[in-house]
């Protein structure tokens, strides 16, 4: 064992006996009890032959727990302490569901000025000092950066799992008043874990200030010892948490408006473009012309952009631009598409480990496949050349690295540049998910068995990596689809459960919190998701793809029997992007907020171009760049959130995925994708600058329509969000 903290030693001595003992109750064969061990009021629980866990609910640093007051509600069991600090109050809770679920908070009222300059984390995994080190638990996952404050924990011993939630949204305010950040705080090692309030030895807490310290929700599941769900287990427990916390309103943003706008400054900005035989290209970053075009950047902003046109029924001609000089990017002799642009590849500085000729990374081969397979199957005859005359070259790599992906790599040698991200966590383990969705793909468009036989090779792959598997966000969410694709083919349940396993390692990396403090309290920060396992902000382009992705999921699992959680969270993330995604574009956000220093090109605070990256409150944003690639933002949205009616002067929004539309004179029917225990926002809104027709009457089946004061005549409900719903109109008499 590894040495632990005074803290932690003087609790051990005091689980000898030395406490009183409050209440306890057994649920699931496991037992919980409140008690006082002077210093601090516990939750110890308790599973037969095995060693007790113990939450710690209030702390008093070298003083008593004075005047212990009880009060119990219906649902809770409140106590009230003085200390030489203050007043605390403790509420806690524990109720049986699918899983128990133990509550627990605290505030403390300051009797003076206080700072803290260390406080203990709130669990120990044993509680004696002699305790077996197999006891302890294992950590699957702990809380990096502003992710959610999770904690998972394996206890093989006692046949237990745990999932730990600290709500960081009720804590702002301590991070708010100390200048503090809120990530990293939930982690630790075993024993000792859980919550650590950040340290503030200099910025104080006001007197008279009563302070949320802890707000903690717990999830506890037995298993059996020959069984190892741990991704669906961690799924179904977070979806449990999640029913239960308190979520942030959303409100509605007129996306419409939004691309228009987005459209011009695309279109029409010099930034956005350069010029190199003939042709024009995106830039990746607005003014950045020292990079080559790349491949990945075009396609990423074609495929959002031919979304639009189809569902508005308008021509761009951006798009003839864009694809015009696709095929220059293919090579020749490789027999493939390039990253970059052949004929500018020189201007590479070799500044970054990627910047340099023909190295490649590996999801960057694999991504514009996959958009260019999605034109072919849309019937462009180019992009379909484009993608068949490179797969042979794209097998050839997969093959060469067993199907297992490097960082970087040469294309003309295959000579491995990076091998791994770190050392000893291997390369971009959710590559070949992604090949298997471009094979899944090549499979549709020619119906050539070898490559669903591809497919399966990648996606075994998988197997070995579990439950840590993402390496960029929009990848997974593409391989999480292309597995359950590859299991509606073959009838395989393991290709089912492993697209379970993408998913929740995508839930691993999101932010169920809303950042209220500092820069924070300029844009919803809920439900954001980090774009790789380590990265320090969220961006825009990764989140409009698993947008997408996810869109693409809940379609195909139309009549599959899905986990209740899946749904659930999947069309969450869905409702909260779509009202956070606008506050990645500048004008929706105070110039102090954004930093004066870009990595790429510039940052034009009037474009509505979306910025790369959006950090914690402590730190301003805007570091990296505006992302040309990222516009795909607004395209994505509107035709999937929106529903147009040829001849009609409004159109249907709601934000919950929307599957099965059926129109009809008058009238249309949809499927909402959600889960019945949220709500959908449902809206009747203008299409462009006409009001709509106020000589319309609406009725919806479920729900009742209610006005929108905002001079459009807009109508509004909110639906449960797995409804059929049914819109008619006629003009009234």
């Amino acid at each position: 064992m590894k040495g632990i903290s005074p803290w932690a030693i003087n609790a051990m001595d005091r689980f000898r006996g030395n406490y009183t003992e409050h209440d306890q109750t057994t649920i699931q064969k496991l037992n919980f009890k409140i008690i006082d061990t002077g210093d601090s009021l516990w939750i110890k629980l308790e599973k037969k032959n095995c060693e007790p866990i113990f939450f710690r609910t209030c702390f008093s640093p070298g003083g008593n727990l004075e005047n212990l007051k009880i009060r119990q509600s219906a649902d809770q069991i409140h106590f009230t302490a003085s200390t030489t600090m203050g007043e605390f109050k403790i509420k806690i809770s524990i109720e049986e569901d699918d899983f128990a679920i133990l509550k627990y908070s605290c505030t403390l009222k300051l009797r003076e000025a206080t700072t803290i300059p260390f406080w203990p984390r709130d669990i120990l995994t044993i509680g004696s000092l002699s305790s077996p080190q197999k006891d302890m638990g294992d950590i699957r996952h702990s809380q990096v950066g502003n992710r959610t404050g999770l904690l998972y924990v394996d206890f093989p011993e006692r046949s237990l799992r745990m999932l730990y939630f600290q709500n960081l949204t009720s804590l702002c305010p301590y991070a708010e008043q100390t200048g503090t950040s809120l990530g990293d705080v939930v982690g630790g090692e075993v024993p000792e874990v859980g919550l650590a309030l950040p340290p503030s030895p200099t910025q104080e807490l006001a007197k008279g200030t009563e302070i949320q310290l802890s707000d903690a929700l717990v999830c506890f599941k037995e298993y059996k010892k020959s069984k190892d769900n741990l991704s669906r287990d961690y799924l179904d427990m977070l979806a449990s948490i999640y029913t239960r916390i308190e979520k942030p309103e959303t409100s509605y943003k007129n996306w419409p408006e939004i691309l228009e706008k987005g459209m011009k400054d695309l279109i029409e900005s010099p930034g956005c473009w350069s010029q190199l035989d003939g042709h024009r290209y995106f830039n990746a970053y607005v003014s950045d012309y020292e990079t080559p075009p790349e491949i990945m950047v075009q396609l990423a902003v074609l495929l959002p952009l031919q979304d639009y046109v189809e569902w508005s029924g308008k021509s761009l001609d951006v798009i003839k631009t864009i694809k015009e000089g696709l095929p220059s990017f293919y090579n020749q002799k490789l027999k493939t598409l390039m990253r970059w642009h052949p004929a500018a590849e020189s201007k590479l500085k070799g500044d970054e480990e990627q910047k340099i000729p023909m190295v490649m990374d590996s999801w960057y081969l694999h991504h514009p496949m996959l958009n260019l397979s999605r034109l072919a199957l849309k019937g462009d005859k180019v992009a379909k050349d484009l993608f068949l005359d490179s797969l042979g070259f794209v097998i050839k790599v997969a093959k060469k690295f067993h199907y297992d992906w490097p960082v970087f790599y040469k294309m003309d040698t295959l000579e491995i540049i990076k091998a791994e991200t770190k050392p000893g966590e291997g390369g971009e383990k959710d590559v070949p998910g992604l090949y298997a969705h471009v094979m899944l793909q090549a499979f549709e468009l020619t119906k050539n068995n070898k490559y669903l036989l591809e497919a399966e090779k990648a996606a075994n792959k998988l197997v070995k990596i579990g439950f840590k598997l993402m390496y960029q966000a929009n990848n997974t969410a593409f391989s999480a689809g292309a597995l359950l694709r590859l299991y509606k083919l073959t009838g395989k349940k393991k290709y089912l459960e492993l697209s379970y396993t993408c998913l929740a390692s995508i839930f691993q990396n999101v932010q169920l919190w809303d950042c209220n403090y500092g820069f924070g309290k300029h844009f919803p920060t809920f439900f954001s998701l980090f774009p790789l396992i380590d990265a320090p902000y969220t961006a825009a382009y990764e989140e409009q793809e698993v947008f997408c992705a996810f869109h693409d999921y809940l379609d195909h699992a139309a009549g599959v029997e899905i986990p209740d959680s899946v749904r659930l969270l999947c069309a969450e993330y869905t409702r909260f992007l779509i009202n956070r995604a606008a506050y990645y574009y500048p004008p929706m956000l105070p110039p102090e907020m954004l930093s004066d220093e870009v990595k790429m090109g510039e940052v034009d605070r009037k474009l509505w171009i979306a910025l790369e990256d959006l950090h914690d409150g402590t730190e301003q944003s805007a570091t990296v760049g505006q992302e040309v690639y990222g516009a795909g933002n607004a395209f994505g949205i509107l035709p999937r959130q929106y529903i147009r009616i040829n001849g009609e002067s409004f159109l249907i929004f709601c934000d919950a995925p929307i599957h099965g539309i059926r129109k009809s004179k008058g009238k249309i029917t949809f499927s909402l994708q959600g889960h019945q225990s949220t709500l959908a926002r449902l809206r009747i809104t203008a299409n462009g600058t006409q009001k709509i027709n106020p000589k319309l009457k609406f009725t919806i089946s479920p729900g009742k329509l209610e006005t929108v004061k905002n001079g459009m005549q807009d109508l509004e409900c909110f639906v449960q969000a797995d409804q059929r719903i049914i819109i008619s109109w006629e003009k009234s008499h």
